[in-house]
């Protein structure tokens, strides 16, 4: 009985072990994958990215179109193999889009090849709301009439339920074919590539040089647009070839596309280009030069009035205005690092009758700025130095880049710079952002995310300055955008060479996300210039640095505005408040003194007596979106009254001036916040 027992004991007791032992070593090949909400998902084998989806749910994994996997993007057939951190992403996400895109433009390279025997692919990347793809087309040509053909092609393919798959190439595998090919631009771009780092997506028959990022199969395309055609030069360079570009768009749904198009639409009415010849804000002329705006007297008087209403709130808070030339000596630019970042793609330097003697047109104000401050020495109960100038500086930017007011090559910033000490960072920095949100508040950009734009840490060569700087400023930045309670997300490569940056995205009336003003803490210019203070402790101390820009540049800043509003501005900003409309030219002399009466009140009017019927100069003033007409005829001069009338077609009725200004006052302080 006895050994029995003991029999009985040390074999569960064995068991017991190598249970213990088992679960250990099985524990080892278990793969643990951290979801985005923090929980584990743990499993005994390999496994596909879909099959993670699937775990979660049937439902949600149908949705699933594309993941990243410990911050690179993967497909969904992608096999995981260890422990990470996975994203799944639908066509909600941002991602999920781009991949979708992306996966689209393969499609579209695709029909291309089939359409146009012998055509030379080279790249195609998704874009915002779409993708293109650049190919040499040889003796082929599309239009717009040919539109049609390939989205027809392309939603075949997309029927056929073909699986986009990912393989590996050699390099010397990947040369053969396109040197077989006759592809010299495949050629060039894998040359540039590392062997053991080359794939190709495969799907139909269909095989492309790609580094990933696709839907799991082409039948999730369910409606496509060819939107326009363009050239652009390979590699963006005007030397070389240039190749055709077709610009495309898709959808998992027909509604979509519908909805998308009718959105197009609506953006093209709104067109800056197209508002600021209707309103007569400005114009370019071949003469003056490629990308150089000419503003006209509406367009003058909008850009001071926004001028005028910055500075305003600049004198608030502490802001002293200074200006600059409009060149520098090269050194100055070689010593702030521009020149050695921007010097070849910038205008050449300017030479003097002085030999070896060189200026550059201003790329930037900030270096002006640094020796302002160099000007004079400072005390640390002297700062912060605030330096505020609409300055206007100068980039050569490639003819095929311009863009009517939103990509030029001479433009004008609402610049300041603030020299500060390390105590003093936090709260400056803070009273940047409210400026900031001043600005979007009093010009209707009330949906917009901040971005905090940091280093690539991978690619330390593209910045300057000290690690340590480096991550003292994020550090900054990311506690100031906390402490003001902003929605942000953290960009990595996306930091000036100088300094990281609090990037402001704001959301048009048609959801199109713009980059509006930037906040940059820099430690690097003030050590590049010897800028110093003397502290309390009566020793020499290197101030820190902060660049902003609310508008960013009044040029682009304008352009983004006007199509947000259609042209419609603020009542505070348009140049025109009012236009009085005279029935006959007997009434001149009453419209004359109705517009003494509202400039008297500062009311911005203006009078319409031409010799034309009141149906043509009601519609006049319609195009020009002026917000108030006023009708002056007998019945008005008798009572010396108005017959108001809204732009969009609402009668206000009768009113005398001061009632009239009234409503301009309301309508002001509705919109114009308090600084």
């Amino acid at each position: 009985m006895e050994v029995w027992s003991c029999t009985y004991c040390y074999r569960k007791l064995f068991k017991k072990r190598y249970r213990l032992i088992f679960a250990l070593h099985y524990n080892d090949f278990m793969i643990h994958i951290t979801l985005p909400d923090g929980s584990v998902r743990s499993y005994n084998e390999h496994l596909t990215v879909m099959d993670v989806a699937k775990d979660i749910s049937e439902g949600f994994a149908r949705n699933v179109i594309s993941a990243s996997f410990n911050e690179k993007v993967v497909e969904t057939s992608t096999v995981l193999t260890s422990d990470g951190k996975l994203i799944l992403y639908t066509w909600q996400d941002d991602e999920g889009k781009k991949a979708f895109w992306h996966s689209s433009a393969h499609v579209l390279a695709q029909a291309l090849e089939e359409l146009y025997p012998g055509v030379k692919l080279s790249i195609g990347p998704a874009i915002e709301n779409g993708f293109y793809y650049d190919v040499d087309l040889g003796e082929h040509s599309i239009s717009d009439k040919d539109f049609k053909a390939i989205e027809d092609k392309m939603l075949e393919i997309a029927r056929g339920k073909h699986d986009f798959k990912i393989k590996s190439v050699s390099k010397a595998d990947a040369l053969g074919k396109y040197k077989e090919e006759a592809n010299e631009y495949k050629v060039e771009l894998i040359e540039n590539l590392t062997d053991g780092e080359i794939t190709f997506c495969d799907h139909d028959t269909f095989s492309d040089l790609c580094r990933g990022g696709h839907i799991p199969n082409t039948s999730i395309i369910k409606a496509v647009k060819i939107l326009s055609v363009a050239g652009a030069y390979w590699r963006g360079d005007e030397n070389n070839k240039q190749l055709t570009r077709v610009y495309g768009t898709s959808f998992p749904k027909q509604k979509e596309l519908k909805e998308h198009l009718e959105l197009l639409e609506e953006a093209k009415k709104r067109d800056h280009r197209k508002l600021g010849k209707q309103l007569e804000l400005f114009t370019f002329s071949k003469k003056v030069g490629q990308g150089l705006p000419l503003w006209l007297p509406n367009g003058a008087a909008l850009r001071s009035r926004l001028e005028n209403f910055l500075k305003k709130a600049q004198i608030k808070a502490g802001y002293e205005m200074v200006v600059t030339p409009h060149i520098g000596q090269k050194e100055l630019y070689i010593t702030s690092g521009h020149y050695e970042k921007y010097g070849e793609d910038s205008f050449q330097p300017i030479k003097t009758p002085k030999a070896e003697e060189e200026f550059l047109l201003k790329p930037m104000n900030c270096p002006h700025h640094c020796e302002i401050y160099n000007a004079k020495p400072f005390s640390y109960k002297e700062l912060p130095k605030r330096y505020a100038e609409f300055g206007t500086v100068y980039r050569y930017e490639q003819s095929g880049e311009l863009h009517g007011l939103t990509r030029v090559r001479g433009f004008t910033q609402d610049d300041a710079h603030l020299f500060c000490t390390a105590d003093q960072l936090d709260q400056e920095f803070k009273n940047v952002i409210d400026l900031v949100l001043y600005v979007f508040g009093s010009l209707g950009f009330e949906n917009f995310t901040a971005q905090v734009s940091v280093r690539d840490l991978n690619t330390p060569e593209k910045y300057i300055g000290s690690v340590e700087n480096w991550e003292k400023a994020e550090q900054a930045i990311i506690n100031a955008a906390e402490d003001k309670g902003l929605n942000y997300v953290v960009e990595s490569g996306e930091a000036a060479f100088y300094g990281p940056k609090l990037d402001f995205m704001v959301k048009d009336a048609l959801g199109r996300s713009w980059q509006l003003g930037t906040i940059q803490v820099d430690y690097n210019l003030p050590e590049r210039f010897d800028l110093t203070y003397k502290g309390a402790d009566n020793e020499l101390h290197r101030p820190i640095m902060i660049h902003r820009a609310p508008f960013g540049s009044m040029e682009r800043f304008v352009a983004i505005l006007l199509e947000h509003t259609g042209g419609n501005f603020p009542l505070w900003l348009m140049p025109e408040q009012a236009v009085i409309l005279t029935i006959s030219e007997k009434y001149e002399k009453y419209a004359q003194k109705v517009l003494n009466l509202l400039e008297n009140n500062e009311i911005r009017a203006l009078i319409d007596d031409r010799n034309e019927t009141m149906g043509k100069k009601i519609r006049d003033a319609e195009v020009k979106k002026i917000p108030y007409m006023i009708i002056v005829g007998e019945q008005e001069e008798k009572t010396e009254t108005l017959s108001v009338r809204q732009h969009g077609g609402e009668d206000l009725g009768t009113l005398n001036v001061l009632e009239f200004s009234k409503i301009i006052e309301d309508e002001i302080n509705k919109t114009l916040k308090q600084f």
